[in-house]
């Protein structure tokens, strides 16, 4: 809004300048009560760029200096280099008669650091530090704009420097303005934001009623996409630095790039929700989401990695474009509810462009009050035909709603024709069937009684042969007991081989088992405690004293023990020294066992030793004699 009582003025000074400005002559710019403002144009404003940003006023106003300040060929002036501090110089001829105090004012309110340097009668200079890296409160004049008080009193042509650095490019549009005409554009200025920000807060309740009555996700992306854009404006008009964060200058570098971020991701995102683009254009859908992710990286580089990027504004034109063509070809896909929608977004993207080419200085006609503003008229624009679009849309689904309950209705009538034609011909059957199952319930009562009789005559026998199938199973175990008592007699009475015994004690867990009935035939007692109880092991057929936790293996104090041959084979060795009375040889062990002879006589005289120790119990134990030399001692 500050730009516009701008744009009546820029056109005529766009034209003089073109025609009346001098090469290397400053103009000094008179003071008249007769003109509320004056905007510094061509031939009024020179300047020097600082690249290092290390000179000083002393020598920036110094007699080598003077001559290296260029007449600016801009009507206005673009910071173009962020690490580039500019100096500017202005003439100004006070008028000590005048009835009205003027100020200095600067209309863009993102520049970071303005320092003005303002001569007084003594030929000294005061410095005045303004930006929007300093506190608010620090302003003299509580306004979004920077404005300073310009001494009148002095007499002859006055010489004001001004540098200005900022981190992104800037606009340095400088006016001289009577304190009286201050206070009544800034009034009519603060009224036109309060009708353009209510706007937005009106839309925006609007579209969260929506949201809480419909319960559709597109109206809550417009309420955000709406109050991103009100962020926007606030921050770009400096009313976010005035009235939301004043005492935080660090946030006006940053926040417009996040106001923005946020807009172009809900605008995205209501686009995709409004026009339903997952059913009516699937592949447009899919760079929707592409698109998004790629802002969000954009969005992260520029708050972590380098905060300038935010500057680069002209991005926001590809969601932007987005956005519109996927109206454009939905609508001409025959989505009719996308015609509002592109109308509003052809008003955007055109203020868009507008200010962009104004940013560029490719705008080539006058630049008015309208063309400045042209993005917030647009923005309004754009609100008011999406709301339109919003409404196209619950309109359309409400016609297609009713459509569809139409079908539903005649479609529900032909069913109930075809209800009753089908209840009719199932009632001839049903009666068709009737009668011919009472015939064949006859038929059935008749074969019933017949398989009652031949029932009975099967119960009998199948009794008999419940009795002949218990005696048969009687004998079946009887003669299964006899072979494995024969079997086990013939292997232990006889000269057998391993695969014969083998077939006995055929595996390490067969072993265990038996060494475990052997061991504790006698019942369990704990070697530590006596205690009687115990628990399973952590090994096979172990046992775990259940009071003092004592763990003894099967094979512990048995002949077996730290034995590191087969278990079945030391089974089969015992058995033959046992079998033989001691009298087979080391060798004729190793043939028959496939083990090193060394080992077979290690283990053999072991068992000698405990064939002599236990002669009287061996002596007439027959078959099991063998077993009694398993446990060595206890």
């Amino acid at each position: 809004m500050s730009k516009f009582l701008l744009g009546f003025f820029i056109p005529v000074c766009l034209f003089l300048a073109g025609v009346t400005a001098a090469a290397n002559a400053q103009v000094a710019v008179n003071i008249r009560d007769k003109e509320k403002q004056h905007i510094f144009r061509f031939g009024e404003v020179d300047y020097l760029e600082d690249v290092n940003g290390r000179l000083t006023f002393d020598k920036i106003k110094s007699d080598e200096f003077a001559g290296k300040f260029k007449a600016s060929k801009q009507a206005t002036p673009v910071t173009t280099d962020p690490g580039t501090a500019y100096w500017y110089r202005v003439k100004v001829n006070p008028n000590p008669e005048s009835r009205n105090n003027w100020i200095l004012e600067f209309f863009d309110q993102t520049i970071d650091s303005i320092a003005v340097y303002s001569p007084d009668k003594n030929h000294n200079y005061a410095a005045t530090l303004l930006g929007s890296s300093r506190p608010f409160s620090a302003r003299l004049y509580q306004h979004k704009n920077f404005s300073l008080n310009i001494n009148n009193n002095l007499s002859g042509s006055q010489v004001y420097y001004i540098r200005i650095k900022s981190h992104q490019s800037v606009n340095v549009i400088m006016v001289l303005r009577s304190v009286n005409w201050f206070i009544t554009y800034a009034l009519d200025e603060y009224f036109f934001f309060g009708i353009f920000y209510g706007m937005i807060l009106v839309f925006g309740l609007y579209n969260l009623m929506m949201f809480i009555a419909m319960r559709q996700r597109q109206y809550l992306y417009y309420v955000a996409y709406n109050l991103s854009i009100g962020l926007y404006e606030m921050c770009a008009d400096g009313i976010a630095y005035q009235y939301v964060w004043p005492g935080s200058p660090m946030w006006n570098h940053n926040a417009y790039g996040v106001a923005l971020f946020s807009a172009s991701i809900f605008s995205v995102l209501f686009t995709q929700s409004l026009l339903n683009l997952k059913v009516t254009a699937p592949r447009l859908n899919k760079l929707v989401g592409w698109i998004i992710g790629l802002r969000c990286v954009y969005f992260l580089l520029c708050f972590f990695v380098n905060p300038n990027w935010f500057s680069y504004k002209i991005i926001e034109v590809v969601p932007l474009t987005l956005a519109c063509f996927a109206g454009c070809y939905v609508l001409v896909k025959g989505y009719r509810a996308a015609r509002f929608f592109v109308i509003g977004y052809s008003f955007l993207l055109t203020g868009f462009v507008i200010k962009a080419m104004i940013a560029l200085n490719l705008w080539w006609p006058p630049v008015t009050a309208t063309a400045y503003y042209s993005l917030s008229i647009c923005f309004i624009m754009e609100m008011v035909f999406i709301s339109f679009a919003i409404g196209d849309k619950v309109r359309l689904l409400k016609k297609q709603q009713e459509q569809a309950q139409l079908r539903i209705i005649r479609q529900l009538k032909l069913n109930e024709e075809l209800k009753d034609t089908l209840n009719k011909n199932l009632e001839a059957q049903v009666q068709e069937r009737t009668r011919e199952l009472v015939e064949k319930s006859n038929l059935i009562e008749e074969q019933n009684n017949e398989l009652k009789e031949v029932n009975v005559l099967l119960k009998q026998q199948a009794e008999e042969i419940s009795r002949m199938n218990v005696l048969l199973e009687n004998d079946n175990l009887t003669l299964h007991h006899d072979i494995e008592k024969i079997t086990h007699n013939r292997v232990m009475s006889a000269e057998v081989d391993f695969e014969e015994f083998s077939k006995i004690y055929p595996d390490r867990e067969t072993c265990f088992k038996f060494l475990s009935d052997l061991k504790w035939a006698n019942s369990y007692a704990c070697r530590k405690c006596s205690n009687t109880h115990y628990g399973h092991g952590h090994l096979p057929y172990s046992r775990r004293c259940s009071k003092c936790g004592y763990e003894e293996s099967v094979i512990a104090y048995t002949i077996l023990q730290n034995t590191r041959i087969p278990i079945n084979k030391a089974f089969y060795m015992i058995f033959l020294m046992y079998s033989t009375k001691g009298k087979i040889s080391s060798h004729k062990l190793s043939e028959i066992l496939s083990i090193r002879q060394s080992t077979c006589w290690a283990y053999s005289s072991r068992i000698k030793k405990v064939m002599e120790s236990k002669k009287k119990e061996i002596k007439n134990a027959g078959d099991k004699g063998w077993s009694k030399l398993v446990i060595d001692s206890d």
